[in-house]
Protein backbone atom coordinates (compact mmCIF):
# COMPACT_ATOMS: atom_id res chain seq x y z
CA UNK A 1 0.00 0.00 0.00
CA UNK A 2 1.17 3.52 -0.73
CA UNK A 3 2.07 5.72 2.20
CA UNK A 4 0.07 8.69 1.02
CA UNK A 5 -2.68 9.84 -1.33
CA UNK A 6 -3.10 13.56 -1.91
CA UNK A 7 -6.50 14.76 -3.12
CA UNK A 8 -6.44 18.27 -4.56
CA UNK A 9 -9.54 19.98 -6.01
CA UNK A 10 -8.60 22.27 -8.89
CA UNK A 11 -10.63 25.16 -10.29
CA UNK A 12 -8.84 27.62 -12.57
CA UNK A 13 -5.42 27.20 -10.95
CA UNK A 14 -3.26 26.55 -14.02
CA UNK A 15 -0.52 28.94 -12.87
CA UNK A 16 -0.22 27.36 -9.42
CA UNK A 17 -0.12 23.68 -10.38
CA UNK A 18 3.49 23.30 -11.59
CA UNK A 19 4.88 24.97 -8.47
CA UNK A 20 2.56 22.94 -6.24
CA UNK A 21 3.59 19.68 -7.91
CA UNK A 22 7.28 20.50 -7.52
CA UNK A 23 6.78 21.26 -3.84
CA UNK A 24 4.94 18.00 -3.22
CA UNK A 25 7.56 15.99 -5.07
CA UNK A 26 10.45 17.58 -3.13
CA UNK A 27 8.83 17.17 0.29
CA UNK A 28 7.75 13.56 -0.25
CA UNK A 29 11.17 12.61 -1.65
CA UNK A 30 12.93 14.11 1.36
CA UNK A 31 10.55 12.33 3.76
CA UNK A 32 10.88 9.00 1.88
CA UNK A 33 7.14 8.73 1.27
CA UNK A 34 5.55 6.69 -1.50
CA UNK A 35 2.61 8.68 -2.81
CA UNK A 36 0.03 9.43 -5.46
CA UNK A 37 -1.63 12.74 -6.26
CA UNK A 38 -5.18 13.07 -7.55
CA UNK A 39 -5.83 16.44 -9.16
CA UNK A 40 -9.58 16.79 -9.65
CA UNK A 41 -10.38 19.47 -12.24
CA UNK A 42 -13.75 20.86 -11.20
CA UNK A 43 -14.78 22.21 -14.59
CA UNK A 44 -11.99 24.76 -14.98
CA UNK A 45 -12.31 27.29 -17.80
CA UNK A 46 -8.56 27.97 -18.05
CA UNK A 47 -5.77 25.58 -19.04
CA UNK A 48 -5.73 23.66 -15.75
CA UNK A 49 -6.50 20.33 -17.43
CA UNK A 50 -3.69 20.75 -19.96
CA UNK A 51 -1.30 21.42 -17.10
CA UNK A 52 -2.56 18.30 -15.26
CA UNK A 53 -2.00 16.20 -18.39
CA UNK A 54 1.52 17.57 -18.71
CA UNK A 55 2.27 16.79 -15.06
CA UNK A 56 1.01 13.23 -15.55
CA UNK A 57 3.18 12.81 -18.62
CA UNK A 58 6.23 13.90 -16.61
CA UNK A 59 5.38 11.85 -13.51
CA UNK A 60 2.64 9.14 -13.54
CA UNK A 61 2.15 9.61 -9.81
CA UNK A 62 0.29 12.82 -10.64
CA UNK A 63 -3.13 11.74 -11.94
CA UNK A 64 -6.16 13.73 -12.94
CA UNK A 65 -9.93 13.54 -13.08
CA UNK A 66 -11.82 16.10 -15.14
CA UNK A 67 -15.46 17.06 -14.58
CA UNK A 68 -17.61 18.17 -17.48
CA UNK A 69 -18.77 21.18 -15.46
CA UNK A 70 -18.24 22.81 -12.10
CA UNK A 71 -19.79 20.59 -9.42
CA UNK A 72 -18.11 22.07 -6.35
CA UNK A 73 -15.40 21.15 -3.89
CA UNK A 74 -17.41 18.41 -2.19
CA UNK A 75 -17.84 16.52 -5.45
CA UNK A 76 -14.13 16.85 -6.23
CA UNK A 77 -13.19 15.50 -2.81
CA UNK A 78 -15.69 12.64 -3.06
CA UNK A 79 -14.22 11.48 -6.38
CA UNK A 80 -10.69 11.83 -5.04
CA UNK A 81 -11.58 9.79 -1.95
CA UNK A 82 -12.91 7.02 -4.17
CA UNK A 83 -9.60 6.85 -6.02
CA UNK A 84 -7.30 7.14 -2.99
CA UNK A 85 -5.19 4.06 -2.21
CA UNK A 86 -2.73 5.43 0.34
CA UNK A 87 -2.55 4.59 4.01
CA UNK A 88 -3.00 8.30 4.71
CA UNK A 89 -5.10 10.72 2.69
CA UNK A 90 -4.27 14.42 2.70
CA UNK A 91 -6.46 17.09 1.16
CA UNK A 92 -5.11 20.49 0.26
CA UNK A 93 -6.04 23.43 -1.95
CA UNK A 94 -4.36 24.05 -5.29
CA UNK A 95 -3.80 27.80 -4.85
CA UNK A 96 -0.42 27.49 -3.02
CA UNK A 97 -1.89 28.89 0.18
CA UNK A 98 -1.41 25.45 1.74
CA UNK A 99 2.25 24.51 2.19
CA UNK A 100 3.41 21.02 1.03
CA UNK A 101 6.06 21.19 3.79
CA UNK A 102 3.23 20.42 6.23
CA UNK A 103 2.77 16.92 4.78
CA UNK A 104 5.27 15.00 6.97
CA UNK A 105 4.36 17.14 9.98
CA UNK A 106 0.69 16.21 9.62
CA UNK A 107 1.56 12.51 9.35
CA UNK A 108 3.69 12.76 12.48
CA UNK A 109 0.96 14.58 14.40
CA UNK A 110 -1.64 12.00 13.32
CA UNK A 111 0.48 9.09 14.50
CA UNK A 112 1.73 10.67 17.72
CA UNK A 113 -1.79 11.53 18.81
CA UNK A 114 -3.27 8.31 17.43
CA UNK A 115 -5.92 10.39 15.71
CA UNK A 116 -8.35 9.30 13.00
CA UNK A 117 -8.00 12.68 11.32
CA UNK A 118 -6.17 15.94 11.90
CA UNK A 119 -7.48 19.26 10.67
CA UNK A 120 -5.22 22.19 9.87
CA UNK A 121 -5.64 25.47 11.72
CA UNK A 122 -4.62 28.60 9.82
CA UNK A 123 -3.91 30.51 13.02
CA UNK A 124 -2.22 33.33 11.11
CA UNK A 125 -4.12 33.98 7.92
CA UNK A 126 -3.12 36.05 4.92
CA UNK A 127 -6.64 36.91 3.81
CA UNK A 128 -8.62 40.19 3.86
CA UNK A 129 -10.76 41.03 6.90
CA UNK A 130 -13.87 40.51 4.78
CA UNK A 131 -12.95 36.84 4.71
CA UNK A 132 -11.32 36.26 8.10
CA UNK A 133 -13.96 37.88 10.35
CA UNK A 134 -16.96 35.96 8.90
CA UNK A 135 -14.83 32.80 8.99
CA UNK A 136 -14.15 33.16 12.73
CA UNK A 137 -17.84 33.74 13.41
CA UNK A 138 -18.82 30.76 11.27
CA UNK A 139 -16.28 28.50 12.99
CA UNK A 140 -17.48 29.57 16.43
CA UNK A 141 -21.06 28.65 15.54
CA UNK A 142 -19.99 25.32 14.06
CA UNK A 143 -17.90 24.54 17.15
CA UNK A 144 -20.84 25.25 19.42
CA UNK A 145 -23.36 23.19 17.48
CA UNK A 146 -21.11 20.24 16.66
CA UNK A 147 -19.22 19.91 19.94
CA UNK A 148 -15.95 19.42 18.01
CA UNK A 149 -13.25 21.80 19.34
CA UNK A 150 -11.74 22.81 15.99
CA UNK A 151 -10.80 26.40 15.21
CA UNK A 152 -10.89 26.12 11.41
CA UNK A 153 -13.43 23.67 10.00
CA UNK A 154 -13.02 25.01 6.48
CA UNK A 155 -9.24 24.61 6.28
CA UNK A 156 -8.50 22.63 3.13
CA UNK A 157 -5.38 21.06 4.63
CA UNK A 158 -6.42 17.90 6.49
CA UNK A 159 -5.08 14.38 6.93
CA UNK A 160 -7.17 11.24 7.36
CA UNK A 161 -6.58 7.59 7.83
CA UNK A 162 -7.70 5.80 4.70
CA UNK A 163 -10.66 4.10 6.37
CA UNK A 164 -12.12 7.48 7.33
CA UNK A 165 -12.45 8.80 3.78
CA UNK A 166 -13.86 5.46 2.64
CA UNK A 167 -16.60 5.75 5.27
CA UNK A 168 -17.86 9.32 4.90
CA UNK A 169 -20.19 10.43 2.12
CA UNK A 170 -19.44 13.94 0.90
CA UNK A 171 -21.84 15.77 -1.41
CA UNK A 172 -23.39 19.17 -1.95
CA UNK A 173 -21.41 21.61 0.21
CA UNK A 174 -20.67 19.20 3.06
CA UNK A 175 -16.87 19.29 2.66
CA UNK A 176 -16.80 21.86 5.47
CA UNK A 177 -18.21 19.28 7.85
CA UNK A 178 -16.15 16.18 7.12
CA UNK A 179 -14.93 16.09 10.76
CA UNK A 180 -18.57 16.04 11.91
CA UNK A 181 -19.47 13.36 9.36
CA UNK A 182 -16.46 11.31 10.47
CA UNK A 183 -17.46 11.66 14.12
CA UNK A 184 -20.93 10.37 13.27
CA UNK A 185 -19.36 7.30 11.65
CA UNK A 186 -17.47 6.58 14.87
CA UNK A 187 -14.13 8.26 14.11
CA UNK A 188 -14.09 10.49 17.15
CA UNK A 189 -10.32 10.89 17.58
CA UNK A 190 -10.08 14.27 15.89
CA UNK A 191 -6.99 16.43 16.27
CA UNK A 192 -5.87 19.85 15.13
CA UNK A 193 -2.52 21.27 14.11
CA UNK A 194 -1.44 24.83 13.41
CA UNK A 195 -0.33 25.07 9.77
CA UNK A 196 1.35 27.70 7.64
CA UNK A 197 -0.92 29.80 5.46
CA UNK A 198 0.50 31.75 2.54
CA UNK A 199 -0.93 34.69 0.67
CA UNK A 200 -2.46 33.86 -2.68
CA UNK A 201 0.22 34.08 -5.36
CA UNK A 202 -1.83 33.68 -8.54
CA UNK A 203 -5.42 34.39 -9.51
CA UNK A 204 -8.11 35.36 -7.03
CA UNK A 205 -10.33 33.72 -4.44
CA UNK A 206 -13.28 31.67 -5.70
CA UNK A 207 -15.44 32.23 -2.64
CA UNK A 208 -17.77 35.06 -1.65
CA UNK A 209 -19.67 35.93 1.51
CA UNK A 210 -22.68 33.93 0.30
CA UNK A 211 -20.82 30.73 1.15
CA UNK A 212 -21.29 31.47 4.85
CA UNK A 213 -25.07 31.56 4.46
CA UNK A 214 -24.94 28.27 2.58
CA UNK A 215 -22.50 26.97 5.17
CA UNK A 216 -24.90 27.67 8.04
CA UNK A 217 -27.77 25.97 6.21
CA UNK A 218 -25.50 23.01 5.47
CA UNK A 219 -24.60 22.85 9.17
CA UNK A 220 -28.28 22.52 10.06
CA UNK A 221 -28.61 19.79 7.44
CA UNK A 222 -25.60 17.87 8.73
CA UNK A 223 -26.71 18.11 12.35
CA UNK A 224 -30.13 16.77 11.44
CA UNK A 225 -28.77 14.00 9.22
CA UNK A 226 -26.17 12.83 11.72
CA UNK A 227 -28.50 12.88 14.72
CA UNK A 228 -31.95 12.11 13.36
CA UNK A 229 -31.73 10.71 9.81
CA UNK A 230 -32.14 7.14 11.12
CA UNK A 231 -34.72 8.12 13.75
CA UNK A 232 -36.92 10.95 12.44
CA UNK A 233 -39.60 10.29 15.07
CA UNK A 234 -37.15 11.35 17.78
CA UNK A 235 -36.97 14.83 16.25
CA UNK A 236 -40.49 15.36 14.92
CA UNK A 237 -42.05 13.40 17.79
CA UNK A 238 -40.32 15.57 20.40
CA UNK A 239 -41.37 18.77 18.65
CA UNK A 240 -44.88 17.39 18.18
CA UNK A 241 -45.15 16.41 21.85
CA UNK A 242 -44.11 19.87 23.03
CA UNK A 243 -46.51 21.56 20.64
CA UNK A 244 -49.42 19.27 21.50
CA UNK A 245 -48.85 19.61 25.25
CA UNK A 246 -48.69 23.38 24.93
CA UNK A 247 -51.98 23.44 23.03
CA UNK A 248 -53.56 20.99 25.47
CA UNK A 249 -52.57 23.03 28.53
CA UNK A 250 -53.91 26.24 26.93
CA UNK A 251 -57.18 24.52 25.98
CA UNK A 252 -57.53 23.03 29.45
CA UNK A 253 -57.02 26.41 31.08
CA UNK A 254 -59.54 28.10 28.78
CA UNK A 255 -62.08 25.36 29.47
CA UNK A 256 -61.60 25.75 33.24
CA UNK A 257 -61.90 29.54 32.95
CA UNK A 258 -65.06 29.21 30.88
CA UNK A 259 -66.76 26.65 33.14
CA UNK A 260 -65.91 28.10 36.56
CA UNK A 261 -65.52 31.82 35.81
CA UNK A 262 -67.85 32.22 32.86
CA UNK A 263 -65.22 33.97 30.76
CA UNK A 264 -66.08 34.31 27.06
CA UNK A 265 -63.98 32.44 24.48
CA UNK A 266 -64.86 34.27 21.29
CA UNK A 267 -62.48 37.20 21.78
CA UNK A 268 -59.51 35.36 23.30
CA UNK A 269 -56.39 34.97 21.14
CA UNK A 270 -55.27 32.10 23.38
CA UNK A 271 -58.07 29.97 21.94
CA UNK A 272 -56.60 30.28 18.44
CA UNK A 273 -53.07 29.70 19.71
CA UNK A 274 -54.10 26.55 21.55
CA UNK A 275 -55.90 25.17 18.50
CA UNK A 276 -52.90 25.91 16.25
CA UNK A 277 -50.48 24.18 18.66
CA UNK A 278 -52.72 21.10 18.82
CA UNK A 279 -52.92 20.87 15.03
CA UNK A 280 -49.16 21.43 14.59
CA UNK A 281 -48.46 18.77 17.22
CA UNK A 282 -50.55 16.19 15.40
CA UNK A 283 -48.97 17.11 12.06
CA UNK A 284 -45.44 16.76 13.44
CA UNK A 285 -46.32 13.34 14.82
CA UNK A 286 -47.60 12.30 11.40
CA UNK A 287 -44.42 13.57 9.73
CA UNK A 288 -42.38 11.52 12.19
CA UNK A 289 -44.40 8.38 11.50
CA UNK A 290 -44.09 8.87 7.74
CA UNK A 291 -40.35 9.43 8.12
CA UNK A 292 -40.02 6.17 10.06
CA UNK A 293 -42.00 4.31 7.39
CA UNK A 294 -39.80 5.72 4.63
CA UNK A 295 -36.47 5.16 6.36
CA UNK A 296 -37.11 1.70 7.81
CA UNK A 297 -36.79 -0.39 4.59
CA UNK A 298 -33.59 1.42 3.59
CA UNK A 299 -32.05 1.04 7.04
CA UNK A 300 -32.85 -2.67 7.13
CA UNK A 301 -31.18 -3.23 3.75
CA UNK A 302 -28.22 -0.85 3.79
CA UNK A 303 -27.22 -0.30 7.43
CA UNK A 304 -23.41 -0.25 7.72
CA UNK A 305 -21.52 -0.56 10.99
CA UNK A 306 -17.84 0.39 11.05
CA UNK A 307 -15.88 -2.02 13.26
CA UNK A 308 -12.65 -0.74 14.82
CA UNK A 309 -11.24 -4.11 15.91
CA UNK A 310 -12.16 -7.61 17.07
CA UNK A 311 -10.49 -9.89 19.61
CA UNK A 312 -10.55 -13.00 17.42
CA UNK A 313 -10.95 -13.96 13.79
CA UNK A 314 -14.54 -13.75 12.63
CA UNK A 315 -16.21 -16.95 11.49
CA UNK A 316 -18.86 -17.54 8.95
CA UNK A 317 -22.01 -19.15 10.23
CA UNK A 318 -22.52 -22.62 8.85
CA UNK A 319 -25.85 -23.25 7.23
Amino acid sequence: MLDLSLVIPVYNEAESLPELAAGIEAVCAEAGLTYEVWLVDDGSSDSSWEVIEALHAQDPRFMGVRFRRNYGKSAALAVGFEQARGRYVITMDADLQDDPAEIPLLIGHLEEGEYDLVSGWKQKRHDPLGKTIPSRFFNAITRGFSGIPLHDFNCGLKIYRREVVKSVRVYGELHRYIPLLAKWEGYERIGEKVVQHHARKYGHTKFGLERYIRGFLDLMTVLFLTRFAARPMHFFGTMGTLSFLGGFVISLWLSYDKIFNGSPLSDRPLLLLGAILLVIGVQLFLVGFLGEMVIRPRMEQTSTYHIREVTAATRRAEV
